[in-house]
């Protein structure tokens, strides 16, 4: 039961939270002077294309864009009748893209779904390598295998993933004759799916998440090795030890959980901050990720479609919150999910 009602409040705080998100959202993409049809308008006058700048104008008006800006916002994110009725986020019409002229789902369908595949993949290639590594390192200190995962973690922060990516471009195709750019061969473009295509995926999705993961999983290694020895120095470890506890259950049971509390409370950045921090990895290696295309969208201000993209990672935000909190109330006992202490 407590759990139901800290779900229903935080679901009435998330709903808040994007209303608000969608309004510094739009304002913020409205900010600079014009928009992608005034630009393209202005263009055409001065070429002399009166007709394409009539379809411009028509264009305008079709989606609001002749309003006042409040009134464009309500339009955008469908609490207000626009010029086709009630139609925005909230009845599932994610609008126009100007750029690429058709609609943003269209434009963004496949790459969501690309995108969260390679970001949940980056983020398991993070916690599989990292948690072992920061373990051994901890529970070793000052061992030849703490000093090699210790290098390992400022090679890895250092090394910016945009050039591991080109690094990796380049030698793997010299030497090996190998294509890692994309997220399948060309032959598989437009086709259904089916194993062989699912294998060629897989086979692409390699470089980008070791290029992607490389500084994440550093970074988890040098704080969780740091949280651990913090742990272990504390006094309910040492009195399980003295009680005859076995190390590796004493280990896992209790300092472990309590390491892993900044990393789990940090889920609902992570895959926000993977989308936004692979953008130039995605333009090394061509893969048909939403963070190109946002580049893109906010260059032209292509503004229906910068705002989905933005909203989206919202939304993964707000949910990501919510599923850290959740997690972290059922690893660590001090966490409740609220309530009076009796």
């Amino acid at each position: 039961m407590a759990i139901a009602l800290y779900i229903l409040r935080r679901a009435v705080t998330m709903l808040l939270t994007l209303v608000a998100i969608s309004a510094l959202v739009f304002v913020v993409i409205k900010l600079p002077p014009g928009d992608y049809l005034s630009n393209q308008i202005a263009e055409l006058r001065s070429q002399g294309d009166p007709a394409a700048a009539a379809k411009a104008e028509f264009l305008r008006a079709q989606y609001g864009l002749d309003r006042p800006v409040w009134e464009q916002y309500l339009i955008w994110i469908g609490a207000w009748s626009g010029p086709n009725g009630f139609s925005g986020l909230l009845q599932g019409d994610w609008g126009w893209s100007f750029e690429f002229q058709r609609p943003v789902n269209e434009v963004v369908g496949g790459a969501l779904g690309l995108t969260l595949l390679v970001n949940v993949a980056v983020v398991i290639f993070v916690h599989v390598i990292a948690i072992p590594i920061a373990i051994y390192s901890a529970t070793r200190q000052y061992s030849w295998g703490d000093y090699a995962a210790t290098l390992l973690g400022y090679i890895g922060l250092a090394t910016p993933n945009f050039l591991l990516a080109l690094i990796l471009l380049f030698y793997l195709n010299r030497w090996f004759g190998i294509s890692i750019g994309g997220m399948m061969d060309a032959r598989y473009d437009g086709e259904p799916m089916s194993m062989a295509k699912l294998g060629s995926i897989g086979s692409h999705l390699i470089a980008p998440v070791v290029v992607i993961g490389l500084s994440g999983t550093a970074a988890m290694i040098r704080r969780m090795r740091a949280n651990l020895l913090d742990e272990l120095q504390k006094q309910y470890t040492i009195t399980a030890k003295a009680k005859g506890m076995r190390p590796m259950p004493a280990l896992i049971k209790y300092p472990f959980r309590m390491a892993l509390n900044p990393f789990v409370a940090d889920i609902g950045n992570l895959l926000p901050h993977l989308i936004s921090g692979s953008v130039l990895v995605s333009l090394v290696l061509s893969l048909p990720t939403v963070g190109p295309v946002l580049l893109q969208a906010l260059k032209q201000q292509d503004q229906f479609l910068a705002g989905f993209i933005l909203m989206f990672v919202a939304v993964l935000t707000v949910v990501g919150m919510l599923l850290s909190d959740l997690l972290l109330a059922t690893i660590d006992p001090r966490i409740r999910f609220g309530g009076r202490k009796r």
